[in-house]
C-alpha cells in the first residue's frame, strides 16, 4: 500500500506530461505482448510442421508434403507450398528458389510488423519527459519571480523536484521499451533465419530426389 501511494504521488507530481508518457507506455507494452505471443506461436508451429514434413521430403513424398503445407497456417508451410508447387514444372533449382524467396518476402513483413514502433515509442517517451521538465522549469521560474525573496529558494527547489519527475518517468518508460525491442528483434531474426535454413534444406532434398532441375 505504501508503494502504491509513493507511485501515485510521483505520478501526480510530474505534471500533465505524465499522462501522454503513460499512454505511450501502455501502447508499447500491448504491442510487446502481442508480438511476443505471435512470434512464439509462429516458431512453435514452424517447428512442429517441419518435423512432420522433413521425413516426407527425405522419402521424396512431395504429394503428401503438399497436402500438409496447404492445410497449415504456419509461415514455413506457406514458403514450402510455393516451392512444392514449382517442383514438377521447374527446369532449374533457381526457379524453385525464386518462388520460395517470393513467399519469404511476403512472410517477413508480417513477422516484423509493429516491432519497430517500440523503438519509436522509447524515443517519444524520452522527449516527452524532457519537454515536460522544460515546461515545468519555465513555470517554476515564472512563479518565483513574484514571490517573497525569502521563499524563492524553497519554492524553486520544490518546483524543480516536481519537474524532474517527468524526465524520470520518461526514462523509466524508454529503457524497458528499448530492451523489449531488442529482445523481439532478436527473436524475429532467429525466426527468419530458421525459415531460410528450412528453405535451403528443402531445396537440397528436392535436388537429391530430382536432380534434373539442378543439372539444368
Amino acid at each position: 500500500m505504501e508503494f502504491f501511494n509513493v507511485v501515485v504521488r510521483f505520478f501526480q507530481g510530474g505534471g500533465e506530461f505524465m499522462y501522454p508518457i503513460a499512454v505511450v507506455l501502455v501502447i508499447g507494452l500491448v504491442i510487446a505482448v502481442e508480438r511476443y505471443i505471435v512470434l512464439t506461436h509462429s516458431a512453435i508451429r514452424n517447428r512442429v510442421l517441419w518435423n512432420e514434413i522433413a521425413p516426407l521430403l527425405q522419402k521424396g513424398d512431395f504429394r503428401q508434403a503438399v497436402a500438409m503445407t496447404s492445410k497449415s497456417s504456419a509461415a514455413i508451410g506457406q514458403i514450402l507450398s510455393y516451392g512444392l508447387a514449382r517442383v514438377a514444372t521447374a527446369r532449374r533449382r533457381d526457379d524453385i528458389e525464386k518462388a520460395m524467396e517470393e513467399s519469404l518476402m511476403d512472410v517477413v513483413p508480417r513477422l516484423e510488423k509493429r516491432t519497430h514502433y517500440l523503438a519509436t515509442f522509447a524515443n517519444l517517451a524520452t522527449l516527452l519527459g524532457l519537454l515536460g521538465t522544460v515546461i515545468g522549469l519555465i513555470n517554476a521560474f515564472g512563479a518565483v519571480a513574484t514571490v517573497n525573496p525569502a521563499e524563492k529558494a524553497n519554492l524553486l527547489s520544490a518546483s524543480i523536484s516536481v519537474a524532474m519527475n517527468c524526465t524520470a518517468f520518461g526514462l523509466m518508460t524508454a529503457v524497458p521499451l528499448l530492451v523489449i525491442h531488442a529482445v523481439l528483434q532478436t527473436k524475429t531474426t532467429e525466426l527468419i533465419d530458421s525459415l531460410e535454413m528450412a528453405s535451403v534444406k528443402f531445396l537440397n532434398s528436392v535436388t537429391e530426389r530430382n536432380p534434373a532441375p539442378a543439372a539444368a
